[in-house]
């Protein structure tokens, strides 16, 4: 099964290690250099450029991926049959 991340971007749900709230989740020092080595490593792939809401970390082949969505974490969650 597939997750939709917004705009034409989807994820297997077997790949996906957490879905987290952008603007909660910033507030930890440690999810800040997690998500600045993830850009500087060029593993970052932004879904969309509205406003950012959510960011999906994912390991595919071996290779942590993080992806930036609009959509809400809350909503992510409804699509995935999460709670």
């Amino acid at each position: 099964m597939y997750l939709h991340l917004g705009q034409e971007v989807v994820v297997r749900f077997s790949d996906i290690v957490g879905i987290f709230d952008l603007e909660k989740a910033t507030l930890s020092k440690h999810t800040k250099d997690f998500l600045a080595k993830a850009t500087h490593e060029h593993r970052v792939v932004t879904v969309s450029y509205e406003m950012p809401k959510s960011f999906i970390v994912t390991v595919q082949n071996s290779e942590c991926i993080v992806y930036i969505s609009q959509i809400s974490t809350a909503t992510l969650k409804k699509r995935a049959g999460l709670r």
